[in-house]
């Protein structure tokens, strides 16, 4: 038998707003955000051969050098999980390209996990639907169910309860990448008791029409452990804000940061002269509605 493929494109994502409001007893904090895709993309490839001697088997990797291969990349954890629910015996592999930042706040793991579902969903044919692989991609962490459906939705809980929202103008931003990772565990176990309370849904729905009013709501809980530790991260935001953005927020716990601009125009123009600064990548992205 032939192998047979399918490759999919797995976005990035930015967080216009992060809030968080509590801790629970297991380490995992409860957030408020709105988490938009965007127009920056991993590529995985999966290609199913035979299972030999009638045993199958998975592999998994990628060729960049902060990555881990095999049983350590969330990719395999989430074509594992699928191929032993299902009790597939097949020979899979699954090669990931990355284009998204490592350790960037911009959720490229979490995707790359979720494009895997829904390719191997596509190539298996077994007609999972949107909830059912939602529900597995939940046992993988919680970002990942936001990436199997790709829309820009308001995460709440541990980011595990999503609601979508439909009426997201598309935004032209300048993404910037400071060439160094941020742990995501090290931010939230640094974070102060100092909590924000819920925001006002209101509000939020007020700030929907366009890019000028939605920039009033860029705010991210977890700058203030992170811009303390990298003050870098806060000097490119004001890059951002020089260069023409309405707003500029860091995405996630970092190390990106985005700036949100008015027109596509500006946002061209702004990463026209971005990218000549040196030491960072640059990037010139919208968001997926």
């Amino acid at each position: 038998m032939l192998p047979q493929g399918v490759k999919i494109l797995a976005p990035a994502k930015v967080n216009l707003f992060l809030r968080v409001l509590g801790k629970r007893e297991d380490g995992y904090h409860f957030i408020d955000s709105l988490m938009v895709p965007v127009s920056l993309y991993d590529e995985i490839e999966i290609r199913k051969g035979a299972a030999k001697k009638g045993r199958g088997s998975l592999t998994v990797t990628c060729h960049h050098p902060d990555v881990p291969n095999g049983e350590k990349n969330l990719v395999y954890q989430a074509a594992s999980l699928l191929l032993e629910k299902k009790g597939i015996s097949a020979s899979i592999t699954v090669r990931i390209r990355k284009n998204i930042p490592v350790g960037g706040g911009l959720g490229g793991g979490s995707s790359d996990a979720a494009a895997t579902l829904v390719g191997l969903n596509r190539l298996l044919r077994l007609r999972y639907d949107r909830r059912e692989l939602a529900s597995l991609a939940a046992k993988l962490g919680a970002d990942v169910p936001f990436f199997i459906s790709g829309v820009p939705a308001r995460a709440r809980g541990i980011g595990e309860r999503l609601r979508p929202v439909r009426s997201l103008p598309r935004l032209w931003m300048v993404l910037v990448y400071p060439r160094f990772p941020v742990s995501t565990g090290w931010v939230y176990r640094n974070l102060s008791a100092k909590l924000t309370k819920h925001s006002e849904d209101s509000r939020i729905k007020s700030s929907l029409k366009g890019p000028a009013k939605l920039a009033r709501l860029l705010v991210n809980d977890l700058e203030e452990v992170t811009l303390r530790r990298y003050p870098r991260i806060a000097l490119l935001k004001g890059k951002l804000i020089q260069e023409g953005a309405a707003g500029a927020l860091m995405s996630g716990s970092g190390s990106s940061v985005f700036g949100i601009f008015i027109t596509e125009s500006e946002a061209k123009e702004a990463f026209r002269r971005l990218r000549k600064w040196k030491g960072v990548d640059v990037y010139l992205i919208h968001s997926l509605n």
